[in-house]
């Protein structure tokens, strides 16, 4: 049954998954099957391995992920302390030309901080980035006395680029708002400040209105399903459907193989990440039906261990398609659909569980307030 407000472990869950995707398959990202079994065995990759930033370590996929999270949770306190909402997408943006600054310091002509206390060293490191993403970005610095104004919307595209990257970082859109429909727009508007395509709208709408659902506990199925009569209500959705369609029939095949996969493209677009990741992430419940009673003696850990490394064992983007699989997992069966020890060796496992702790109570049914003078509570103001 839907619940009216995100369920906590299930924000956990959501932000966890992305990021340990992410880091199980940034140092795979780019190579062929053959050259990924090559180096680590016919079943492929199955655990954290040295990449190039380290074991365990994060990418940009990340980084702006939980910036998105920070931001929108920012955003709502001040709607809720002000009343006055709308400002959601500038504070990303914002948030989004600090990341810029310390990826390529020279790039950005904005030097003033607006979340100056976020995150640790790892997600101000230099992890990679997309080449849509930092044009982008450039061309928002330069206006900036604007800063807080999106570039990039939907009606006025930046660019023609539907690069994976749109989709990847909207996950947190699903988390707040009061529908899937709202989330369908943020996500869309999100994924517009740096991809103008209509196609990586409305891939990074559709993971979004996913989201909304999972995190409210219902099934992947469902909430699939619901994002999915959002997104064939707009305009320009035949792309994005016709990859859909073409996961779920992968899935409804059985648990996908490496193979299988190829059969939906290698994910360095947004339309075929979110395919390539949903029929992963579909396949979950087919995992668990297979061993019922290991399963149920182990939890649901063997969820993430099963399907992760099938979504990274992929010739193509495996970074994003783990990281987008790992939070539609996370989602749907919360932190404990991963193995502990992928949890503790992750580098920013402690800013992803006090992030979400965060917003689990800004987004929840009894955020901090003042009920002497009303708004928002001072100290939770000062927190952020």
């Amino acid at each position: 049954m839907r619940t009216s407000s995100p369920l906590p472990d299930r924000l956990t869950g959501c932000l966890m998954g992305g990021a340990v995707g992410d880091a199980l398959g940034a140092p795979v990202e780019g190579l062929g099957l053959d050259q990924i079994r090559e180096r680590y065995g016919t079943t492929g990759l199955s655990d954290y391995v040295e990449g190039s930033y380290g074991v365990g370590a994060i990418t940009d996929e990340t980084q702006l992920t939980l910036r998105t999270a920070d931001a929108l949770l920012r955003a709502h306190m001040r709607a809720r302390d002000k009343g006055i909402e709308g400002a959601a997408l500038g504070m990303v943006q914002a948030s989004y030309l600090e990341w810029l600054n310390h990826q390529m310091p020279s790039a950005s002509l904005e030097k003033e901080e607006v979340c100056p206390g976020f995150g640790g060293a790892a997600l101000r490191a230099r992890r990679g980035y997309g080449a849509a993403t930092v044009d982008a970005l450039r061309a928002a610095s330069a206006r900036v006395e604007r800063r807080w104004v999106p570039l990039g919307t939907p009606k006025a595209p930046i660019n023609n680029s539907k690069g994976c990257a749109a989709v990847v970082r909207v996950a947190p859109c699903g988390f707040l708002t009061v529908s899937p429909a709202k989330a369908f727009d943020l996500g869309g508007e999100v994924a517009a400040l740096t991809h103008g395509h209509r196609t990586a709208h409305l891939a990074a709408g559709t993971l979004a209105a996913t989201v909304w659902g999972l995190v409210r506990d219902e099934p992947l199925d469902s909430a699939l399903e619901t994002a999915r009569e959002e997104l064939e209500g707009r305009t320009g959705h035949e792309e994005v459907s016709s990859a859909l369609d073409k996961a779920v029939a992968v899935a409804e095949r059985g648990i996908p193989e490496a193979r299988d996969l190829a059969e939906l493209g290698d994910g360095w677009t947004s339309e075929e990440a979110l395919a390539v990741a949903m029929c992963v992430a579909l396949s979950a419940e087919a995992v668990l039906a297979r061993e019922p009673s290991r399963h149920f003696s182990r939890g649901v850990a063997d969820v993430g261990a099963h399907c992760l490394p099938l979504a990274v064992n992929h010739s193509g983007d495996s970074d994003t398609i783990g990281a987008i699989c790992g939070g539609l997992i996370g989602a749907r069966y919360g932190s404990h659909a991963f193995p502990g020890h992928w949890q503790s060796a992750l580098e920013v496992r402690d800013e992803v569980i006090r992030l979400a702790a965060d917003c689990a109570l800004e987004f929840g049914p009894h955020p901090p307030s003042d009920q002497r003078y009303g708004g928002v509570h001072h100290t939770w103001f000062r927190h952020h």
